[in-house]
C-alpha cells in the first residue's frame, strides 16, 4: 500500500469545494489516513515549496498558499502517487484531461485547486511536513 500527500489549496477552500474534491478522491479508491484544516504562513509555505525557490513562480506560489486555509491529507492506495497525479490532471487546467479534478474545478495554472506529491520520496517528506506519526491512522478495508 502506497501513500501520497494531497493539499486542497486555498482556492479550493474559498470556493467551498472541499467535500466535492474529497468525494472524487474517495470514489477513485483512495483512503484518507490523515486530514486537517490549517493555514500556512508565508514562512511555512516557503519552507514547504523550497524545492521551487529558484523558479520564477515561487513568490506567487508562496503568496497564494499563505492566502487562506488549506486542507492537507495523506491518502493511501496501491500505486497512490501515480494514480493521484492522474486523478488531479495537468497543472494547467486548460491542459488537464476531462474529468480530472483540475479540469473540473481549477481556474488557472496558478490557482489549480490541489497539490499532489510527485514521487514516493516526496510523498514521505511532504506528509511528515504536515502530520506527526500519531496523526496518521491506519484504515483497514
Amino acid at each position: 500500500m502506497e501513500r501520497t500527500l494531497a493539499i486542497l489549496k486555498p482556492d479550493c477552500v474559498r470556493k467551498n469545494l472541499i467535500g466535492a474534491v474529497i468525494e472524487k478522491i474517495q470514489n477513485a479508491g483512495f483512503k484518507v489516513v490523515a486530514l486537517k484544516l490549517t493555514k500556512l504562513t508565508k514562512e511555512t509555505a516557503g519552507e514547504f515549496y523550497a524545492v521551487h525557490k529558484e523558479r520564477p513562480f515561487y513568490g506567487e506560489l508562496v503568496e497564494f498558499m499563505s492566502s487562506g486555509p488549506c486542507v492537507p491529507m495523506i491518502l493511501e492506495k496501491d500505486n497512490a502517487v501515480a494514480d493521484f497525479r492522474a486523478l488531479i490532471g495537468a497543472t494547467d487546467p486548460a491542459e488537464a484531461a476531462e474529468g480530472t479534478v483540475r479540469k473540473l474545478y481549477a481556474d488557472s495554472k496558478g490557482e489549480n485547486i490541489i497539490h499532489g506529491s510527485d514521487s514516493q520520496e516526496n510523498a514521505k517528506l511532504e506528509g511528515a511536513f504536515f502530520f506527526s506519526t500519531e496523526e496518521v491512522v491506519k484504515i483497514h478495508a
